[in-house]
């Protein structure tokens, strides 16, 4: 007896490529869609840089789907990556933040789009290789539970999901390790079984992120000046667009000892630096909130939070203060808290929500 219609985001990587194996396996009717998001590069070009989402991927995506005897289909996402991802990636630094486009593009372009146009085809769910699971609460809400291998959880990019994305959602990979899909791809003999991970920006896919940027907001880049936490003066930036708050490496300002970014001023050109202690602390401030595991966050709630995607995480205590505004109080100072970044916070395991750091 078939589970229902189901389409499987295919990137032509080992990953998702296993997700729809496995689909099949389970008796899932599936079908193989991969995403034309953006085109810039020469043929090839991005598939030896190890991104997604190219020329080359598809290709390989079609194999798989050959091989594993389910259709396969490219559909056109441009405008909406265009308009969701790779136009607030840059409005974002220009603005003095640090986005992270992998979390829009999984709200926007690979659920929120992707499955209307799946449901719009008689779809009933949609599926992708996350290392993330989906599972239904007591309270009968749909919650993302942090996948089995730790150095793989993809938990903290899919937050902000909405309860009827969650709804219509499989990720068949998330109690395995990584190890075990190489394995079992390798076993079935998929052509992608020892296919490099991609990088995490896609649509840079030489990582020079900051020439991308100047190339799509011409002149919009200019030099500024270092200064000090009261203003003062201590050298000249290239542009803010360089930095990210907690950054340490490549500011090319010798001060007798080290620096680290502590705040960007778009307003005024200025990257502020200081001492290591001052790029710490205890509170964490947030907007544009979406729960996930809980409607709302009710009073104050110790829970695990995140601060940034290769954060191992830390204890703290989470409350409203706003409609809109969540404040985390860490019982140990974290480094680095990231304006245009998203703290997600955890209970037992699931995510109960996040919001974008301000």
């Amino acid at each position: 007896m078939e589970k229902g219609r189901v389409v499987v985001g295919m990137s032509g990587g080992v990953d998702s490529s296993l997700a729809a194996w496995l689909l099949k396996e389970q008796g899932y009717d599936v079908t193989g869609v991969t995403m034309q998001i953006w085109q810039e590069e020469p043929h090839g070009f991005q598939e030896a840089e190890g991104g997604c989402c190219g020329i080359d991927a598809a290709a390989d995506a079609r194999r798989v789907a050959e091989q594993i005897g389910i259709p396969h289909y490219v559909m056109n996402f441009r405008q909406e990556f265009k308009d969701s991802v790779t136009d607030y990636f840059i409005r974002e630094y220009l603005e003095g933040r640090t986005p992270n486009p992998c979390i829009a593009c999984n709200r926007y372009v690979k659920w929120e789009a992707l499955l209307k146009r799946s449901l719009a085809i008689g779809a009933d769910y949609i599926a992708t290789g996350h290392y993330a699971r989906v599972e239904q609460l007591k309270n009968g809400r749909y919650a993302i539970r942090m996948a089995a291998s730790d150095k793989k959880d993809q938990t903290y990019a899919l937050y902000n999901l909405t309860q009827e994305q969650l709804e219509r959602t499989r990720m068949p990979l998330g109690s395995f390790q990584k190890e075990e899909v190489r394995a079992m791809a390798e076993k079935m003999g998929l052509l992608v079984a020892d296919k490099p991970d991609s990088q995490d920006i896609c649509f840079v896919p030489d990582g020079d992120y900051a020439s991308y940027i100047k190339r799509h907001a011409p002149g919009q880049v200019r030099p500024g000046n270092f200064v000090l936490a009261d203003g003062t003066v201590v050298g000249r930036h290239k542009g803010i667009i360089h930095y990210t708050v907690g950054q340490r490496k490549g500011l090319g300002i010798a001060m007798g000892y080290p620096v680290f970014v502590l705040e960007i001023r778009p307003e005024t050109n200025e990257v502020v630096i200081g001492k290591e202690q001052e790029v710490k602390s205890h509170h964490v401030k947030a907007r544009n909130l979406s729960f996930m595991s809980e409607p709302d966050l009710d009073g104050r709630k110790r829970v695990w939070a995140k601060i940034r995607y290769n954060h191992k995480g830390a204890w703290c205590v989470a409350e409203k203060t706003k409609e809109d505004e969540l404040v985390c109080t860490f019982e140990e100072p974290v480094r680095g808290v990231t304006p245009g970044q998203a703290v997600v916070l955890y209970d037992d395991g699931y995510v109960l929500g996040g919001g974008v750091i301000v």
